[in-house]
């Protein structure tokens, strides 16, 4: 079995690489996961209510239209 010193550069390279793959991969599990659907299901039902916000917006924005027309 051939130790660290016996590593060409290039081997100490990949051994380097390696090492901070694993602490890479190591950091990610502490990351929360994100299932797709729950993430799809809660995209419609934002979008749903967005939807609403703007539509009942307008409407408050088209009757100051009206009543700006009104006090000209």
């Amino acid at each position: 079995m051939k130790g660290l010193t016996d590593l060409t550069e290039a081997q100490l390279r990949e051994v380097a690489e390696y090492l901070e793959f694993l602490k890479f991969r190591e950091r990610r599990k502490g990351e929360p996961q994100f299932d797709e659907a729950e993430i799809e299901t809660l995209y419609a039902e934002f979008a749903v209510e967005d939807r609403e916000l703007a539509e009942g917006g307008l409407g408050e924005y088209a009757a100051n239209l009206d009543r700006e027309d009104v006090a000209q």
